[in-house]
């Protein structure tokens, strides 16, 4: 393998000697960095983390740099970071554009996840790299397909004598059956080229295989059949190399699930605490070697399984580019990988790059940390339909914390604690019943909770949780510290009987303040009063810093966490920062959207000479990088550690309006409790966030909004719907399914929602409102100041009302509406924040029924998801504006309307990413309910080119041509879908239904004659499906269903589920599915006719966000 670096001789220069002379790589002055695209499950916000650090780096270096990612909610698409940005789909096709238009010198490959690595692999493959002359920077080309090609990574390990799992490269179902004979039932299969283990699991016997390879195998070319080796314990190494072959490896960690749990979904902690010295350096020294072998320049995952009573391990999986796990190592050692593998990328070596601890010595060590670092996954699967719950080798999780403590009790409860605030600490759930044993044996997302429940209230001891989870025992005999704890507690009857000894103890076992008030007697006392005595007895928690020299030589960081096992902090508290809260969690509806809000806030903080501290706990996060604020807590985002800090740092004022829910919840105890809020009263928050208040506010000021009704019981809820007439729209306060907001139809669906879905009583009533059917929806984003609007941007939803404002698309300028309309918005924006004393970021949603009076169905006085894109599209930040009106005096700015009488030559349409294909058996179908986990947008010349290209960028979508199939199904009582068909008819498609009906539709509703085939469809077989598929080859679906399905046989589920297994566009609501139509129309022969070119045409959307702008935003 030839190298792209002059020498791969070490030599004698290092960082800040006489001899410092680094033989950088010649001839890369411009360098394209690939983005990982929209957040999905399996590819999250730890690409925005790292591709951040990548550029930081190459500026650093003087290199220009070209970024191309359509996720737009992201730090990394900023011009403080890349110099050129695109918001185009990350395909072979798209960057091969930006090649010929942009000609980089270089290309980094590793940074935008599994989606980078598969395009990096194509365009090289393909030529384009060679024809060009771009250099892959870092790791070679030829690693990167060993190491995701199984067959010739297990030929590469066998050279070396590292032992792998036992797998046979497979391309059809027939030799994947074979296969599995082979290698004996259990087996795991898994997909090459895939991310997070998509398309990847478990079969025990030839039925479960059969489906299995046949769902695999439509998402990848090849799959691997391997012996399953559940029950071994999962360990992962980070490992750096540079080119002249130093190796460190970073940080090693430990999976709490054994081996057949996805290493995502898997609960983490490093560094490893099981392992003796012999497998600890057995499994370092197996991992350099397999990165000297495969010769990868910069950083690179090793995952092992280890045989738990013996020595016996096996390799997974090596990823050579940058991961999930190593944004964890990176947050848990303080070593910044990914800025450092683009450092090596370029041709420094280790000992020339300074260490990040202590900007002293060199970057050529290997952290020993004092301290244990948690990380729990989060799922959210209970916000659908028919979802199989079961956790096992394809990741399901959306998000993760990471705790730090020191010991393994308390960084444990800390991170269960991250996960949701309405969870205290390790503890159990009486929601198993006499399925515990089972709950315990199959992995889902509540096993922790089974755990629990058996050691702590069952009585099972930790060798009977050990037999049935395979969870180690040391694991178990830890959380049985935290169960004797609890029992501890539990004998006191009053909060005077609380000793300082027991209430130091509790503490130094990760116990908080409200965990240690409810073991007590929740009836009585709350964390408050716990709070209360804890300070009386001077016990406070320590602050520490990140030291991952072990505290062998000073440290200089400012990355910090607190805990209760310490005897003195290792900070003064003399700087009295600005105190930023960050978003906690990824989850579904709390995203990288509020990491770029929070970002913005510590930067603009900083331009007006203010000190930061950031708060977040997120290890995916840019604002958890320790560059980003002067200082980073690395803490829980409760009422006790916030108020803990702003106390210890005595904090100039408190920011709780850029990071989402998570903040303003406990922005009112702040308050009452003597914390300097910046920006809006948490009191009038309150008058927002209470539907009473909210609708009593709103009725005064004379703006409209939906009919509602706060009811108590099923016979007034069945009255009020009589008295607005079906639809309506109910939001329970207690939820015991995981069912929130729905629309209910009619009286018999009601009763079902309200008392199988949730308790109505006096105590937990239920919001209803009318549900306005074919309405159109607007979102409102603005800043405010005193109650005075300084900027506000509309955007019009393509979608109706009715799919949740985060899962629909978004155009912006506005397209359809007229300059009344957009006056009466404004109109409503100014009453709003003058009613509620707005200073700051807030949003309102707004339906337009026709010409009827326009209704306020809802506000947020936060920064809101659609913030980063209303920003990027207008050009105006407005968090900036924000920041300067917390500040207040003559920093604020003057009011600009970036609306009314403006002409735009652009439209920019923001698109959902969803995750169905890692939610096996969930409904694809649109609700009240928020289902997507991420966001594109793309820019065009008007509304149909930005949509045509935003909706290519969301992950693997491949646009159907002709003459390819497309399946037309769903409601057949309106227009919608024969509308579609008018369109799509013409353009030389084969169009297919599944019923006569059907068929009889779409003939009434195409202008011209076309053919349209009846296909039958095999419910219950997905092998016969996936042939359908392919022999009628389907390559779209509109499934335009009015309802979710009641079952799993209803045939429109069937079409939906099946699109998206076998990785389908699905497009399965009227209004996108017609804009898609339109797109199709307009842009097909273009597509086509450039596809088929010898030469490499550019299509009219292939320009940066500068060039359609007209101008450098911020």
């Amino acid at each position: 393998m030839t190298s792209i670096y002059k020498s791969t001789t070490p030599t004698t220069s290092t960082f800040q000697s006489s001899k410092y002379n680094p033989q950088l790589i010649e001839g890369v002055a411009t360098v394209l960095i690939i983005g990982s695209g929209g957040l999905s499950i399996g590819q999250a916000g730890e690409f925005d983390y790292s591709g951040s650090q990548a550029i930081k780096a190459l500026k650093e270096a003087n290199k220009k740099t070209i970024l191309i990612n359509p996720n737009i909610a992201t730090n990394q698409t900023s011009h403080s970071l890349a110099d050129k940005i695109y918001y185009l789909p990350v395909t072979p096709e798209y960057i091969t554009y930006i090649i010929e238009r942009e000609r980089p010198d270089g290309i980094l490959l590793t940074f935008g996840g599994q989606t980078g690595l598969n395009c990096g692999v194509a365009l090289d493959r393909s030529g384009v790299l060679a024809k060009y002359n771009v250099k892959v920077l870092g790791t070679p080309i030829q690693t990167l397909i060993t190491s995701e090609d199984r067959d010739l990574f297990s030929s590469a390990l066998k050279e070396i004598n590292i032992p792998i799992a036992e797998s046979i490269a497979c391309e059809t179902i027939d030799a994947a059956l074979d296969a599995a004979e082979t290698v004996k039932y259990p087996v795991i299969v898994r997909s090459a080229y895939a991310l997070g283990g998509l398309g990847s699991g478990f079969a025990n016997n030839a039925e479960e295989m059969k489906q299995l390879a046949s769902q695999s195998l439509s998402l990848a070319p090849q799959i691997l059949v391997e012996k399953s080796l559940k029950g071994w314990k999962e360990i992962e190494y980070e490992v750096v190399r540079d080119r002249v072959d130093n190796c460190i490896t970073v940080c090693n960690m430990e999976n709490f699930d054994p081996l057949g749990v996805h290493t995502g979904d898997s609960m983490v902690f490093a560094p490893s605490q099981t392992l003796s010295d012999e497998e600890y350096h057995m499994l370092r020294s197996a991992a350099i070697k397999i990165i000297r072998h495969l010769g990868v320049v910069g950083e690179c995952n090793v995952q092992y399984s280890l045989q738990p009573d013996g020595l016996d391990y096996r390799v997974i999986e090596v990823n050579a580019r940058l991961s999930r796990s190593s944004a964890l190592a990176s947050k848990a050692t303080g070593y910044p990988l990914a800025y450092t593998a683009a450092k090596l990328a370029l041709g420094y070596t280790l000992p020339e790059l300074p260490n990040p601890i202590t900007k002293t010595a060199v970057a050529n060590f290997e952290p020993s940390l004092d301290y244990i670092v948690a990380k729990v996954p989060k799922w959210d699967l209970s916000k659908f339909q028919h979802v199989n719950r079961s956790i096992g080798s394809s990741m399901k999780s959306v998000g993760e914390v990471m705790a730090i403590g020191r010991n393994y009790e308390e960084a444990f409860q800390k991170a269960l604690r991250q996960i949701d605030p309405t969870i205290l600490g390790f503890q159990g759930s009486d929601e198993f019943g006499d399925n515990l044993d089972e709950a315990l044996a199959e992995p889902t997302d509540r096993r922790v909770f089974a755990i629990g429940q058996a050691l702590m209230h069952e009585n099972y001891t930790v060798d009977r949780v050990h037999e049935l989870t395979k969870v180690d025992r040391w694991f178990l005999f830890k959380c049985m510290n935290i169960v004797n704890m609890y029992k501890e507690l539990e004998k006191l009857t009053e909060l005077k009987q609380l000793s300082k000894d027991l209430l130091q103890r509790a503490k130094k076992v990760g116990f908080s303040d409200k965990q240690i008030a409810v073991s007590i007697d929740s009836a009585k006392i709350n964390e408050f009063d716990v709070r209360k005595v804890r300070k009386s007895f001077g016990i406070v928690p320590f602050v520490k810093r990140i030291d991952t020299l072990a505290a062998e030589f000073p440290a200089s960081t400012n990355y910090l966490y607190t805990t209760y096992n310490a005897t003195k902090n290792d900070v003064q508290f003399d700087e009295h920062g600005m105190l930023v809260l960050g978003s906690g969690v990824y989850r579904i509806g709390s995203s990288v959207e509020f990491d770029w809000c929070a970002v913005n806030t510590a930067q603009t903080l900083r331009k007006e000479g203010k000190k930061t501290i950031m708060i977040n706990y997120n290890p995916e996060t840019v604002s958890t990088d320790f560059d980003e604020v002067d200082r980073l807590y690395f803490e829980e985002l409760s009422y006790e550690r916030v108020m803990d800090i702003y106390e210890l740092e005595n904090a100039e004022g408190c920011i709780i309006s850029v990071g989402g829910q998570l903040p303003q919840n406990i922005a009112l105890p702040l308050l009452e409790n003597g914390c300097n809020i910046l920006g809006t009263s948490p009191v009038d928050i309150d008058r927002a966030e209470n539907r009473h208040k909210f609708s009593t506010i709103l009725d005064s000021i004379d703006i409209s909004q939906p009919e509602w009704s706060e009811l108590t019981s099923v016979q007034e809820a069945k009255k009020f719907a009589a008295k607005v007439d079906y639809p309506v729209l109910i939001r329970p306060s207690y939820v015991l399914s995981g069912a929130a907001m729905s629309v209910v139809t009619n009286e018999s669906e009601l009763e079902t929602k309200l008392t199988l879905a949730s308790d109505v009583s006096p105590d937990h009533p239920v919001v209803m409102s009318k549900f306005i059917l074919g309405a159109q929806e607007i979102d409102v984003d603005a800043v405010a100041y005193n109650g005075k609007v300084l900027v506000h941007a509309i955007s019009e939803h393509i979608e109706n009302a009715g799919v949740h404002s985060g899962d629909a698309s978004l155009v912006l300028p506005p397209q359809h509406l007229s300059d009344a309309v957009k006056k009466n918005l404004k109109d409503i924006a100014d009453r709003v924040a003058e009613a509620w004393k707005i200073t700051g970021p807030f949003n309102m949603q707004i339906i337009k029924d026709g010409d009827k009076p326009l209704k306020v169905i809802e506000c947020n006085i936060r920064a809101s998801r659609s913030f980063p894109f209303v920003s990027k599209v207008l050009g105006v930040n407005f968090i900036e504006i924000a920041v300067k009106a917390f500040l207040g005096g003559d920093r604020v700015p003057e009011p600009v309307d970036l609306i009314m009488g403006k002409k735009y030559n652009y439209v920019a349409t923001k698109i959902p990413q969803f995750s169905f294909t890692r939610l096996a058996g969930a409904d694809p179908f649109l609700g009240v309910e928020m289902a997507s986990t991420g966001e594109v947008a793309s820019f065009g010349r008007d509304e149909v080119e930005s949509y045509w290209t935003a909706i290519q960028s969301t992950m693997n979508f491949e646009v159907p041509l002709p003459p390819s199939g497309i399946l037309f199904g769903g409601d057949l009582t309106k227009d919608k879908l024969g509308k579609v068909a008018n369109i799509i008819s013409p353009l030389g498609y084969k169009l297919y239904v599944t019923s006569e009906e059907a068929k009889r539709y779409l003939e009434k509703h195409i202008a011209e004659k076309a053919e349209i085939q009846i296909i039958e469809f095999p419910k219950n077989d997905k092998r016969k499906l996936r042939e359908l598929f392919q022999k009628y080859d389907i390559k779209a679906v509109f499934n335009l269903a009015s309802k979710r399905a009641e079952s799993t046989q209803d045939e429109d589920y069937i079409a939906r589920r099946n699109a998206i297994d076998f990785a389908i566009p699905l497009f399965n609501e009227p209004n996108t599915s017609l804009r898609f139509a339109e797109a199709l129309k307009a842009k097909i022969p273009e597509k086509v006719r450039i596809l088929n070119s010898k030469e490499t045409i550019i299509p009219p959307e292939v320009q940066t966000w500068e060039d359609f702008l007209g101008f450098k935003a911020d």
